[in-house]
């Protein structure tokens, strides 16, 4: 009896374990997409006219500017990603690609025009696709592309940057090529013991993983978009004009200064136009850098790809992604822009 009732009085291990995860739960995304939203709304209720320094006022409209032209093209964006990874068998673009990587690789490249995602569904994507075969060269490429180049992406630079086309064609070629070219390097110096996937877990599918799916996707990415807004809000406001023009003159500086700031704010492909086009002091081509890195190597998505296919992997493949990236947006803004 004595040992019946010390089971019954010892607690539920997962029970307890659910009631420490949701008193050690820290804020995530969540909570700054929606200290963000409050923010502006509580403050216009409240302050009425004053509009305070001038300082202040302008701060307020670059960063509302940035997240309100943005919201959508994140919306959007994550209910097509959801979409796919819900529904869109991932055998069709494995019958799509040749097994040759020098013939798969362009292919997965252009692939992502037309299966958008954002970063961080990227990755599972690829992992599943060289769990069940696919050269590991073509899979890095979609995984490259996809968050890039889709349709999505393309139209909210255009509305960003609003009568320069030249602009998007830029972001374009510059992106795919990026993508081609770490895939055609995989396919040529990468070796399988760098490459360690995980064996996919069988998770929620249909209507459920569509949900699931939204849910991370655009709370997630919401937070980055008020991060990346507030910072584009505070360079324009904070960093003297000068100094920015110095930048510019000094040639490939700013280029590389914006391409590290992309991957230090990771802001969501669907948004970080918008937060390009706030940093008006800086030239064109150093903001092609922020939008063709971004995408492709930041802080998440290190962690994530670290987590997915080993440190080894994500080290070596991130730092060749922002040379290659960084390389190919100068290459680009320099000929169009």
């Amino acid at each position: 009896m004595a040992d019946e009732t010390a089971v019954e009085a010892r607690p539920h291990p997962v029970a307890d374990a659910d009631r420490t995860r949701r008193r050690v739960r820290s804020p995530g995304s969540l909570e700054a997409l929606v200290a963000g939203i409050l923010a502006v709304l509580v403050g216009r209720q409240f302050l009425g006219g004053w509009t305070g320094p001038a300082w202040l006022e302008a701060w307020g409209a670059v960063f509302v500017a940035v997240c309100v032209q943005a919201l959508p093209f994140l919306l959007l964006g994550v209910v097509l990603s959801a979409t796919i990874a819900a529904f869109v068998p991932a055998h069709l673009l494995e019958r799509a690609l040749p097994r040759n990587p020098l013939l798969a690789v362009p292919i997965a490249g252009a692939a992502g025009v037309v299966l958008p995602g954002c970063e961080c569904a990227s990755v599972p994507v690829a992992e599943r696709l060289i769990a069940r075969g696919v050269a590991p060269a073509a899979a890095l490429a979609f995984l490259l592309s996809s968050p890039a180049v889709n349709p999505v992406v393309l139209v909210a630079t255009a509305v960003a940057f609003r009568g320069q086309p030249e602009l998007v064609a830029a972001r374009f070629l510059a992106s795919l090529a990026t993508a081609v070219v770490m895939g055609l390097l995989w396919a040529r110096f990468g070796r399988p013991e760098w490459l360690r996937p995980r064996v996919p877990s069988n998770g929620p599918t249909g209507w459920a993983a569509f949900r699931a799916s939204l849910e991370h996707d655009f709370l997630h990415a919401g937070g980055f978009l008020v991060i990346g807004g507030m910072t584009a809000a505070t360079l324009n406001v904070a960093v003297p004009r000068d100094l920015l023009k110095g930048m510019a003159g000094l040639p490939g500086v700013d280029v590389l200064a914006l391409a590290l700031l992309a991957v230090l704010l990771a802001v969501c492909s669907e948004a970080d136009a918008f937060v390009a086009a706030g940093l008006s002091g800086f030239s064109p081509t150093a903001r092609l850098a922020f939008m063709v890195v971004g995408p492709m190597v930041d802080a998440k998505l290190i962690a994530l790809q670290a987590g997915t296919f080993g440190r080894a992997f994500a080290w070596r493949f991130s730092t060749a992604t922002f040379a290659v990236a960084v390389t190919a947006a100068a290459v680009t803004g320099w000929w169009l822009l």
